[in-house]
């Protein structure tokens, strides 16, 4: 896998760049390398959409301070993969190019393509499956391409004529006083061109919904408010406009034993005084399975353990957090004759040891105060 360039190198200009800056140096290399003034140049088609990455990042605030911290891992794992081809960066970027060179999606020539919709799902995951990753098939509903029209929105055979109306210009002239007032087109709707026969299958829209299963490939790491994009699975296009994008969020389940903080995962064992004590060997559940905890002696009510790299996995670099396991101590509620007796004597021991202590004390600052 080919290691992508420094976006800040792409458009020639330092991380300390402001938005200004940035666009105006997007402008000199999207004039440069647009497909228009480059065709069938393959390195021009690939500088062009590297600049237009770069942009779309680097014009983010938010994608921008994502990428100076993380770098493309970290844009990656918050579901951002770059544009799909050259209908993306049109539909996302038409503005901008009507603003640097006059001429915007279309390409150079008039066009009403119109990018489909975004659509949204929510998934709900378990634990364990956020934090190792999975895969999983959903059923989304959307629009589609009509597959008898194939999206021209006319009956088979037939196809748009120009509009009678406006003459094919999509837009109609009305003189008032000195001035010639031009608005959009009511019978084309400023298509300039007309569907005479339309297809009865989709009633002349070009698109009909339709449920899709759709295979989602979730990374290990992934926690509740995490969102996937998967580009091109939105709702279709009109008139030839490329794809919207379907963004998966994340809902993550709770664990009954496992909590989450960040990458380290949380956990309590129960112990006796005993265990506590006088130290112990126990088995302790992992994501990974059992493994033995070794608790020393005079362990505290609170203290902490930890299990190195048994954590979650990192969307950004895929290293894993550790497991930290808190001791709560148990008092028993249910004793027998011979344990009360047993702790009855353990306390008359604890209770000497303490009277000699203090016997001690005494007897040395009397020792000092005579002396």
């Amino acid at each position: 896998m080919i290691a992508k360039r420094d976006y800040y190198e792409i458009l020639g200009v330092n991380r300390e760049a402001n938005t200004d800056e940035i666009k105006a140096s997007y402008r000199k290399l999207a004039l440069k390398y647009h497909p228009d003034r480059n065709p069938d140049n393959k390195e021009a088609e690939e500088k062009f959409k590297e600049a237009a990455e770069a942009y779309e990042v680097l014009h983010d605030s938010n994608k921008r301070q994502l990428y100076n911290q993380y770098g493309h891992q970290g844009l990656e794992g918050a579901g951002f993969s770059g544009f799909g081809g050259f209908e993306d960066i049109f539909s996302s970027f038409g503005d901008i190019f009507d603003d640097f060179f006059g001429f915007g999606t279309g390409r150079g020539s008039k066009s009403n393509a119109r990018r489909g919709a975004d659509l949204r799902y929510n998934l709900t995951l378990d634990f364990m499956e956020a934090a190792f990753g999975t895969e999983k098939n959903i059923e989304i509903e959307k629009l589609e391409l009509c597959s008898i029209c194939k999206g021209s929105a006319c009956e088979p055979g037939t196809h748009m004529e120009t509009c009678s109306y406006c003459q094919g210009s999509g837009q109609v002239a009305r003189s008032q006083g000195f001035f010639t007032v031009r608005t959009t087109c009511p019978q084309c709707h400023g298509n300039g061109q007309a569907i005479t026969h339309p297809c009865l299958h989709c009633s002349g829209t070009g698109r009909i919904k339709e449920k899709k299963k759709v295979a989602v490939k979730i990374p290990g790491g992934v926690d509740s408010g995490s969102r996937l994009r998967l580009t091109g699975e939105g709702e279709a296009g009109i008139y030839g406009g490329p794809h919207g994008d379907l963004y998966i969020f994340i809902t993550v389940k709770p664990h009954k034993f496992f909590q989450r903080d960040d990458t380290n995962i949380l956990c309590q064992v129960e112990l006796s005084f005993v265990q506590a004590a006088l130290g112990d060997k126990i088995m302790v559940a992992t994501l990974n399975g059992e493994k033995e905890l070794e608790i020393s002696k005079g362990t505290q009510h609170g203290d902490l353990f930890r299990f190195r790299n048994k954590g979650i996995p990192s969307l950004r670099n895929g290293n894993r957090g550790d497991q930290i396991i808190q001791a709560i101590i148990k008092i028993p509620t249910n004793l027998n004759k011979k344990q009360e007796k047993l702790l009855r004597e353990f306390k008359k021991l604890e209770s000497g040891k303490f009277t000699t202590k203090l016997k001690n004390i005494l007897k040395s600052s009397s020792a000092k105060m005579t002396g």
